[in-house]
């Protein structure tokens, strides 16, 4: 993890920064469900005092990543199968709605931002570069999720693509998934370009279904 020294200066505060970091850690896997996270350790190897990670630790319990227990201390949680596969669930509802608003609302700007992402996701994909295409998916649910015209819509379904922000790349980067990803968004784009927010809808909704099979099947593989 980054020592304190390396933390990027600005508005947030160490407790935020502190509290980003090891959200991280835990939803990339560093830390497992299970593990102790003890406050004198974490202070020492960010560099920082016991204060801010006595502060993130308690936010981490809000988000519902760790969990106090008396004499043991915050115990990592951390998202579970059942949690993202919950998630999946609620994205296919989420994000249905968030394409149909946002074939009633997208910018020609924001249209032509799409189209170049999903140029690049192809030309990506026709190179076998999954990493890429990982990469830039981030960015095409971020543009419809603002497109969408709902500020309650983007903050939500951006907090859920983050916490399950591992199992997307392990989606995008299984075997044949780039290439199924990057065609399903050209056809999103479409509707959206046709500003036929029913299609856009529908296919939204397939779209993470299809997503949610994958991460089925990559979780029975392991």
């Amino acid at each position: 993890m980054e020592k304190a020294d390396d933390f990027r200066s600005g508005t947030n505060s160490l407790r935020e920064q502190v509290f980003r970091e090891l959200e991280k850690a835990i939803l990339d896997g560093v830390y497992s469900p299970g593990d102790s996270l003890i406050e004198l350790k974490l202070s020492s190897e960010l560099g920082v005092s016991r204060t801010p990670v006595r502060e993130a630790l308690r936010q981490l319990e809000l988000e519902g990543l760790v969990k106090t227990i008396p004499n043991k201390g915050a115990i990592v949680i951390g998202v579970s199968e059942k949690d993202m596969e919950d998630i999946y669930n609620i994205r296919m509802v989420l994000e249905s709605l968030a394409s149909k608003w946002a074939a009633e609302n997208i910018t020609d700007e924001e249209l032509s931002e799409l189209g170049d992402v999903v140029e690049l996701q192809e030309f990506y994909a026709a190179k076998g570069d999954a990493v890429r295409v990982w990469q830039l998916d981030t960015k095409f649910h971020e543009i419809i999720f603002s497109s969408s015209g709902s500020k309650p819509l983007k903050h939500t379904l951006s907090n859920f693509h983050h916490y399950i922000q591992r199992a997307r790349e392990m989606s995008v980067k299984s075997a044949g998934r780039a290439e199924s990803v990057t065609k399903e968004h050209r056809k999103i784009y479409e509707a959206l370009k046709a500003r036929d927010g029913e299609a856009a809808a529908k296919l939204a909704e397939e779209h993470v279904k299809y997503a949610l099979e994958n991460f089925i099947k990559n979780c029975k593989a392991e």
